[in-house]
């Protein structure tokens, strides 16, 4: 069984801030396994939909707990599902502003970075050891504070990449279950 997380923030408010691409991108997997919004289900005080790819169970998750609590829903998902090993089966999908807006890096461990979803995911899981798929939404301009640029919308001129980022982040995914998450790093991050 895989667990395939996508950090935001819930709610109409936030809905379309930079900080929700999390989600964009596990609503585009969900999409071509398929499936749309009507398929998910509330569960670990998060959205959940099931899918099975190659034989194996896939749960996709868009947690409601807000972005810098988002390992309170993760850590009852996987003590629910006492098979799932984070190292292994877990992926998550978030927003990154080391990197420019349309880029998508994958990773296989590390630290938070300052993202207090990841900071949030270390802390309840207790390891740094789970693949992330980091989608860029680049850096605040100067007269922006970090709050304000994540929690504000993309400009028109940057939509089309967005897009192209989930949907590229979700085929990614879709990599990584056929073959492995290094083979994905190896394939998406050149």
């Amino acid at each position: 069984m895989k667990l395939i997380v996508g950090l935001g923030n819930p709610g109409k408010e936030y809905e379309w801030t930079r900080h929700n691409v999390g989600f964009w991108a596990v609503d585009t997997l969900a999409a071509r396994f398929g499936m749309g919004v009507k398929d998910f289900r509330v569960k670990f005080q998060s959205l959940v939909s099931e899918y099975t790819f190659g034989g194996e169970k896939i749960l996709m998750m868009k947690p409601q707990t807000y972005m810098n609590v988002s390992g309170v829903a993760v850590a009852e998902a996987l003590n629910f599902y006492k098979i799932m090993q984070p190292d292994r089966d877990v992926m998550v999908i978030y927003d990154d502003m080391d990197f420019p807006v349309g880029t998508l890096k994958l990773r296989i461990s590390g630290s938070a970075g300052g993202h207090n979803g990841i900071k949030s995911l270390i802390a309840h899981m207790g390891t740094s050891q789970f693949a992330r798929l980091r989608v860029g939404i680049g850096r605040p301009l100067p007269e922006q504070t970090v709050i304000s640029h994540v929690l504000g919308r993309f400009p028109k001129t940057e939509e089309d990449q967005v897009k192209s980022v989930c949907e590229k982040a979700a085929e990614a995914v879709e990599y990584a279950l056929m073959h492995s998450f290094q083979a994905a790093m190896n394939r998406y991050n050149s």
